[in-house]
């Protein structure tokens, strides 16, 4: 494969060896390659319908570009750094494999709606896989919070005790954020769906060139606009990584539950040793590293979305060489939000709920106190004054050291003479859950009716 570069007719002087490696993006823009083939092949066919090239020669042109294709799939094509980038490798390659014709190819377009082109099919297509990946998570959400929809557990403020809730319950949260996440993707990939090929430099072309082919051939919703803006838009980009950065932060706030829940303070579960380390000191430790790991990745994707703001905002139109710096926090924004993904629905299904100890800690911190306050308010005292009656129980039962429902009828009578033997129906942890029976609520059977409810969105997918 030459190595000449194939812009090189307005040059006297070589590029500098420095200048030359500093500047290629080959090394990581390779793994657009599939899709360079791809709107590659869709340029020669709309080419070829308009007359542009020869039928032979859109043969020749796709015939080639899918044996190069072959070769990359199985390793054996010889990648150059002298030749910058995914798109003039194979270029050059399809030029020294058919000759004349493959020179043609380049008609009517330009690296800059070419790269564009192919970072939008392939972002499509990872956002679809992600997309699935969430899916999965969501699953294992629902089938965990099926096997604990009566398992009651604390519910926090400020990592106070506030209600009893169901284990359940707190999955089916997790499912909404995710769900939220999933719609968001698919709005940015609906938003994305639009061709920038044909846009050229930045003004289009003098050529009969059929865009709406073009982008029927590529699955695109329809052509770009305005070819200044589809050759320098990057906010598709952009969207997605702040859909990511929203998508790690719910799993990251996911992680710090299961690694405070699993520790020796809490014991409310146990992951699986599968998704933990020891301590290469104290061979007691069992270390939630991967819900950690997770947790400080969030940051990571942070980052990139912080570089991509970055990135576009000083640059004028059209595209510029800084876009060159797109795809790395890109590419890796999408391999390790996949990874995450796929690893936190694998761990999920592992979680051992210690339910006693969920239990046992539902029980302190006064959970039911609210509970107390709406007995009140039901039997026709103003809640304000409910709110005094509760807190004054409550200190009651911190100078005894005991909760709400081992104090005595005579004692609750004391603070309100109202209050009948029924309270303890209200103060107890399975009557205050049950209790909370609307839609939303962690009643059992209302958390039941979100998981069914769940299935069915799921479904329609």
């Amino acid at each position: 494969m030459s190595d000449k570069k194939l812009w090189s007719g307005r040059f006297n002087q070589p590029t500098d060896a420095f200048v030359e490696a500093f500047t290629a993006s080959v090394e990581f823009d390779q793994r657009l390659y599939r899709y360079d083939i791809a709107g590659s092949i869709a340029h020669a066919r709309m080419l070829s319908r308009a007359g542009i090239l020869s039928e032979q020669e859109c043969d020749a042109i796709v015939t080639g570009l899918e044996r190069i294709r072959d070769r990359i799939d199985q390793g054996s094509f010889p990648w150059s750094v002298e030749l910058e980038d995914v798109h003039m490798n194979i270029e050059s390659a399809l030029t020294d494999a058919i000759g004349y014709a493959g020179k043609k190819l380049h008609t009517g377009r330009s690296r800059n709606d070419q790269v564009a082109t192919d970072i939008r099919l392939w972002l499509r297509d990872e956002i679809a896989e992600i997309r699935r990946g969430i899916l999965t998570l969501q699953q294992a959400l629902l089938e965990s919070a099926e096997r604990e929809t009566e398992t009651i557990m604390p519910g926090f403020t400020h990592l106070q005790t506030a209600q009893p809730i169901t284990f359940g319950h707190h999955m089916m949260a997790w499912f909404e954020m995710l769900e939220r996440d999933r719609g968001r993707l698919a709005d940015c990939s609906r938003r994305m769906n639009v061709m920038p090929l044909g846009a050229a430099a930045l003004a289009g072309t003098t050529y009969p060139i059929d865009r709406h082919y073009s982008a029927q051939l590529l699955g695109f919703e329809r052509p770009a606009e305005n070819s200044l803006d589809a050759v320098s838009d990057r906010d598709f980009a952009i969207e997605f990584s702040a859909a990511a950065a929203l998508i790690m932060m719910h799993l990251s706030r996911m992680s710090e539950e299961l690694i405070i829940w699993s520790s020796a303070q809490f014991a409310f579960i146990e992951l699986s040793d599968s998704f933990c380390t020891g301590s290469s000191i104290m061979p007691q430790k069992k270390n939630p590293d991967v819900p950690e790991l997770i947790r400080g990745k969030s940051g990571r994707i942070f980052g990139h979305l912080i570089s991509l703001l970055t990135l576009m905002k000083g640059q004028p139109l059209a595209y510029n060489k800084d876009n060159q710096e797109d795809k790395e926090p890109l590419f890796d924004c999408v391999d390790n939000l996949k990874g995450s993904l796929r690893i936190f629905a694998d761990m999920i299904p592992a979680i051992h709920c210690r339910r006693e100890n969920m239990r046992a800690a539902a029980l302190k911190g006064f959970a039911t106190a609210t509970d107390l306050a709406d007995y009140l308010v039901r039997r026709g005292t103003p809640f304000r004054d409910a709110h005094e009656v509760v807190g004054k129980a409550v200190a009651r039962c911190v100078e005894k050291g005991c909760d709400l429902a081992d104090l005595t009828l005579q004692e609750l009578q004391a603070f309100s003479p109202g209050i009948d033997e029924k309270v303890f129906t209200v103060l107890t942890l399975e009557g205050s859950v049950a209790a909370r029976n609307h839609i939303g609520g962690t009643a059992p059977d209302q958390v039941r009716a979100a998981i069914a409810r769940a299935r069915d969105r799921l479904a329609q997918e």
